[in-house]
């Protein structure tokens, strides 16, 4: 006999990719509690996304509304070289906020994100009646459901109790980020980022600029944000470990948060924008009272399903931001795992049939992704990296 009236999952992690899950299988009549550690709704280390199909395909499937004002799109890739001179190509898309995404899904599942549980570990009753998963919190509580997602990100704690030996590896590069009020622009790069994503390449670098709503969800003119990203080559070893540094002297890992940078690592950060970015990109970097810092990494998992737990999302995959589709893969995973188990009940065959098919159709795509991605930084960063 079933334990739960209706089918019941466990999801771990409360940021995109947890979130994406939950709305798609409450959309399908499961039972579902997301468990994040952070006592408070998270806040934006990316800034900015491009809007992906995926991502709306999720909305749309779990009826959450984003409204005609989700992002702010733009009608030009522009190319700029270090003089300032400009190339042109018409690609229409549309950028939208983390916050804004985050919160419409946040709003949407209310009560079922419980914050600030840590999770532990887990155990698996795999009795052929009615297999369960248990998971443990640091809280002492204790939950049961029929499945488990890990969806907490590339330092996952579910994987790692899953692949302890599996980690990301670091690519060779940071991403420098920024985000800065629309109206605290200078007047040439107004102009030259209005309706438009911009970029500059260089030898070992790129950077990239476009425009995303408000912290306030507004697009209007003046009240937007300018949103940019500096992908710089920093080889692991001694000035990795300082940049790393926090002004308070504790050592990261794998990012460095806004309003922790060093002093001395700002004033570099601004002679190299002045040095290497027209000047109406530099202005964005000298601008940014409190940019932050990401390592880039890569990552595969050999699989996505252990019995009744799945990783999804970058607990699974780990893609370098060139391809734009980090949210959307999150939301492909958890499209695609609704849709599997859209017609399962408490059956075990059942289920264990739909979670072994989601994964046969989910990993073959994941992996190109990783690999384009691979492919896409070897171009931009003109450096060699491991096989």
């Amino acid at each position: 006999m079933p334990i739960f009236q209706r089918p019941r999952a466990i999801v771990i992690g409360g940021s995109l990719g947890g979130l994406l899950s939950a709305i798609c299988l409450r959309a399908i009549g499961w039972d579902v509690e997301v468990f994040e550690r952070s006592p408070r709704d998270l806040d934006s280390r990316g800034g900015g996304l491009v809007l992906q199909p995926d991502v709306t395909d999720a909305l749309d499937f779990s009826g959450v509304s984003y409204g005609p004002n989700f992002g702010v799109p733009s009608r030009d890739r522009i190319f700029v070289a270090q003089d300032g001179s400009v190339r042109r190509m018409y690609m229409p898309q549309v950028q939208i906020a983390w916050n804004g995404l985050y919160l419409r899904m946040r709003e949407a599942l209310g009560p079922l994100v419980q914050s600030g549980e840590t999770f532990v570990s887990f155990t698996q009753d795999p009795s052929f009646e009615s297999p369960r998963v248990t998971a443990y919190f640091a809280s002492g509580r204790s939950v049961q459901a029929d499945l488990l997602i890990g969806a907490d990100g590339p330092l996952s704690s579910v994987r790692a109790q899953l692949l302890p030996t599996d980690t990301p590896s670091y690519a060779g590069y940071v991403a420098w980020r920024g985000i800065l009020a629309e109206a605290a622009l200078s007047d040439d790069s107004r102009k030259l980022l209005d309706d438009a994503f911009a970029f500059q390449d260089g030898p070992g670098h790129q950077f990239l600029s476009y425009r995303i709503p408000g912290d306030d969800g507004s697009v209007r003119p003046g009240q937007r944000r300018q949103n940019w990203v500096w992908y710089r080559r920093i080889a692991q070893g001694p000035a990795l470990e300082a940049l790393l540094q926090d002004r308070d002297g504790h050592r990261h890992t794998h990012s460095l948060p806004p309003g922790a940078l060093r002093e001395a690592e700002m004033q570099a950060l601004h002679r190299d924008a002045r040095d290497e970015l027209a000047p109406a990109l530099a202005s964005l970097v000298t601008a940014t009272p409190d940019p932050f810092v990401q390592l880039i990494h890569d990552y595969e998992a050999p699989r996505m399903v252990f019995g009744r737990v799945a990783l999804v999302g970058d607990a699974a995959f780990v893609a370098r931001p060139h391809t734009g589709a980090g949210a959307g893969k999150a939301a492909a995973n958890a499209l695609a795992l609704a849709r599997a188990l859209q017609n399962v009940m408490h059956d075990v065959e059942d289920i264990d049939s739909a979670l072994a098919s989601w994964e046969l159709g989910q990993l073959p795509a994941d992996r190109r992704l990783v690999r384009w991605g691979i492919a896409l930084g070897r171009r931009i960063m003109e450096v060699a990296q491991p096989a």
